[in-house]
């Protein structure tokens, strides 16, 4: 070999190699060769859709968990009909509303006005509540109600309240007559007001209100509403467990067959809404209580009621009215 030349060296090289090649394609090599590189390809391709596939399926997964039933249905309006006011004389504050209402006591909310009070905690003077009381009932005149279809109402949570008596006294001096209500009077006003006809035979009410909460349903043709704590029993030094008892207890004596829907209204499902609420609908859909996380100690009290009310009905949707308020059937029950 080393005496041959590079270039004969050369040309033995490749004779060897290509008598290699020959051996190799002869006896199967380069079907096994093909064999090989679409098995790799395949492979990273299952992977791929493998994956797709998963992530396909955990997205769909937390979309449907996350999933919220929509509550479509528009109320009928009034034809024509008159204004009138009511002003809520509650344990957190004065709210007004101004609604048009029918022959037929269909009716539409004109105005809402909510304001804050220090009434529950006798803290609030008789110049502050005249103060509040003329701002309501100047605003309610300004905007066309008559002066006779101007109404006060106080809730059945303020009632208790010793500062309660000072907003009668200055009623009074203004020539108005206050009405009371029960808690049962008031449950089923709210009822009269935010429960759809249609939905009276699968739904019920509940109303978190700061001085109690009413569960109200109705069960062949006959009206029926409970009471327990308010929003603000942390300040009686009532403890979130005892409230979580009683309120569950209340809320099974719901029947089965109105535990479809819940129609909910009051100051916290007011809070809770706002997170969620979708644009001007009139109805909200609210969140399951544990996707909530609130600061105040009256917003975490009216969560636990609502969670109380929740777990024991297995109710799945609760639905918030803009619009609604007791004092509204307040309205829709006077002749």
């Amino acid at each position: 070999m080393q005496r041959l030349t590079v270039a004969g060296r050369l040309l033995i090289t490749a004779i060897i190699v290509g008598a290699i090649y020959y051996g190799f394609t002869k006896f199967g090599g380069q079907e096994a060769l093909q064999k090989l590189a679409p098995t790799t390809t395949a492979s990273a391709t299952n992977t791929a859709d493998s994956n797709e596939s998963s992530s396909s399926e955990e997205s769909s997964s937390a979309t449907v968990e996350g999933e919220k039933k929509s509550f479509d249905y528009t109320p009928p309006g009034p034809i024509a009909g008159k204004l009138k006011g009511v002003v809520e004389l509650g344990a957190s504050g004065f709210n007004s509303f101004i609604i048009r209402i029918d022959a037929d006591k269909r009716w539409k909310l004109e105005k809402a006005e909510f304001g804050n009070s220090l009434v529950i905690e006798n803290m609030a003077s008789d110049d502050d509540i005249r103060a509040g009381l003329k701002k309501y009932i100047g605003g309610m005149l300004d905007y066309g109600v008559s002066g006779k279809d101007i109404h006060f109402v106080v809730s059945s949570g303020a009632v208790k309240a010793e500062g309660t008596q000072k907003i009668i006294k200055v009623l009074k001096s203004l020539k108005y007559f206050v009405n009371t209500v029960t808690p049962e009077q008031e449950g089923i006003l709210g009822l009269k007001c935010v429960q759809p006809a249609e939905y009276a035979d699968n739904s019920f009410v509940a109303d978190i209100g700061s001085g109690n909460t009413k569960i109200s349903w109705k069960e062949n043709g006959k009206l029926t509403s409970v009471e327990s704590y308010g929003a603000k029993y942390f300040q009686n030094g009532v403890s979130d467990e005892t409230v979580s008892k009683e309120v569950g207890e209340k809320s099974k004596k719901i029947p089965e067959a109105n535990r479809k829907t819940c129609f909910i209204i009051g100051g916290v499902p007011f809070e809770l809404a706002k997170k969620v609420r979708k644009d001007k609908e009139r109805y909200t859909v609210l969140d399951v209580p544990s996707a909530y996380q609130l600061d105040n100690a009256k917003s975490k009290a009216g969560l636990n009621i609502y969670k109380a009310i929740a777990e024991s009905t297995g109710c799945e949707q609760f639905v918030f009215d803009w619009d609604a308020n007791f004092t509204i059937g307040f309205l829709l029950d006077l002749p």
